[in-house]
């Protein structure tokens, strides 16, 4: 009876679950080195992004992406959609940069400048001003829902649904001037496309940081995934010295340490880790590199008479083989680093040799459809050619229009155009050339346009004549 029982629990399905249910972790605020300059990281990133819509230029918003007016402001600085070439060269050197600081010091850029971390830290900021340290929340979380407990969670709510709304709004601002913007929300005449946009930004920014917070960066951000494939044994990760620190445990009053590594088992490096591992079990891709557990490990260090180091920034290579601080700092130059340097160094060099050298002049020449080819009253063959005079710069300017290519070849009607500042002139042009000047069909000819006044700011375009 109980061999069949046992045969038959054993076919029965088991459920097995392929998640973790996920544990909330309480990181606690520690003070140091690194988190000072996490700090000042963060308030700069957030000075740059807060601030930036707010600065005026040449009498309009310095930084602003029109998408209605189609033009791009970054100071003095007006770009097209045909400057497309400019955002592949920015995304190409911020690539490039991003896998620099990977080869040379790990995740470095999430730690301190990924926008997920930056807006936990702040929201983890006003947590631990509204609720207490770690252990005053922990204690409450516990604790029976009262009056005292549901207005302190609705206050912290509030102060992060405020900083989540401001966070869209701002992002809409480089999109819609922010005059605009604010006179809209005063006037209750916010478009749906505004709307939409501050409140799912703003809504994502209260999801991921103040509830997701490290499942973005474990399970949803794909650099944490690859990172490794950026990674060698000369790069500078932050790094548990187990030689040093086995065996570990606790130094109580009286008791032989002698066997004991440096390592007091304190946990105080996972509890301080936003992403709730123990850096001593070995580089994780669940690290983002905050270097809180130096900060902390090292204050534990102090208290104890023991050397600082024992979590330290160091690489695989200096583990195995004790390398000093001027070794290892000798194999971060190495020629994958170099190349990376070079090739960041060559493109930025490029680019701001186009950039600076850019002139704020396009032009578009469409061809009459209607009317191919017509003969004039003097005999004379005119084709007619409809100029798009894009003026980049932003002062007016007047141009004057010459056109070569075919003998006798001439412009009927008025040469010059004006232009008003970062804008877009549309305008006829009728070409005329005797009907003996070339070859029957299509003959090549250009246009040059060149601002009167200054001619540095001339283009050269190509065209065609037909001649029937």
């Amino acid at each position: 009876m109980n061999q069949a029982a046992d045969q038959k629990k054993q076919t029965e399905p088991t459920a097995v679950s392929f998640y973790e249910k996920r544990k909330k972790i309480y990181a606690k605020r520690v003070r140091g080195f690194f988190d000072n300059w996490r700090i000042a990281l963060v308030l700069l990133t957030q000075v740059i992004f807060y601030g930036t819509p707010w600065i005026q230029w040449n009498d309009r918003q310095a930084v602003l992406f029109h998408l209605v007016e189609r033009k791009f402001y970054i100071f003095g600085l007006v770009f097209w959609p045909q400057d497309v070439i400019y955002l592949a060269i920015l995304l190409i050197i911020s690539a490039y940069a991003l896998f620099l600081v990977t080869a040379v010091a790990g995740r470095l850029f999430c730690g301190y400048a990924c926008p997920q971390t930056v807006y936990t830290q702040l929201f983890m900021w006003i947590e631990n001003w509204v609720e207490g340290d770690r252990n005053a929340r922990l204690k409450m979380d516990k604790g029976p829902m009262d009056a005292r407990k549901l207005r302190i969670k609705s206050t912290k709510f509030a102060l992060w649904g405020i900083l989540s709304l401001w966070t869209g709004f701002t992002l809409v601002g480089y999109f819609t001037p922010m005059s605009e913007l604010i006179n809209n929300v005063l006037t209750n005449n916010l478009g749906p496309w505004e709307m939409l946009w501050i409140f799912l930004y703003g809504g994502f920014t209260f999801l991921f940081a103040g509830f997701m917070r490290e499942q973005v960066c474990k399970y949803m951000c794909p650099y944490a995934r690859f990172q490794s494939v950026m990674f060698d044994p000369d790069t500078l990760i932050i790094t548990y010295d187990p030689d040093r620190g086995e065996p570990r445990g606790l130094r109580k009053k009286g008791a032989d340490t002698s066997k004991l590594g440096d390592c007091v088992d304190c946990g105080q490096c996972v509890v301080v880790c936003p992403t709730g591992i123990d850096i001593r079990n070995g580089l994780q891709y669940e690290c983002i590199g905050c270097a809180a557990c130096i900060d902390v490990c090292d204050q534990v260090m102090d208290k104890v008479g023991l050397p600082r180091g024992l979590v330290r920034y160091s690489t695989e290579n200096a583990m195995q083989q004790k390398l000093d601080h001027k070794s290892i700092m000798s194999h971060i130059i190495r020629p994958r680093i170099l190349l990376y340097t070079a090739i960041l160094i060559l493109i930025s060099i490029i680019a701001g040799y186009f950039l600076v050298n850019r002139i704020p002049l396009k032009v578009d020449i469409i061809r009459d459809r209607s009317t191919l080819a017509r003969e004039a009253d003097d005999g004379s063959i005119e084709n007619v050619f409809m100029l798009q005079i894009m003026n980049t710069s932003e002062s007016p300017q007047h141009y004057k229009l010459t056109a070569e290519g075919l003998d006798g070849l001439k412009i009927v009607g008025d040469d010059s155009v004006d232009a008003k500042a970062a804008g877009l002139t549309s305008f006829n042009v009728v070409l005329a050339a005797p009907p003996e000047s070339g070859k029957r069909g299509s003959n090549p000819i250009h246009f040059t346009i060149t601002a009167e006044g200054n001619p540095d700011i001339t283009l050269r375009e190509k065209a065609s004549f037909l001649l029937p």
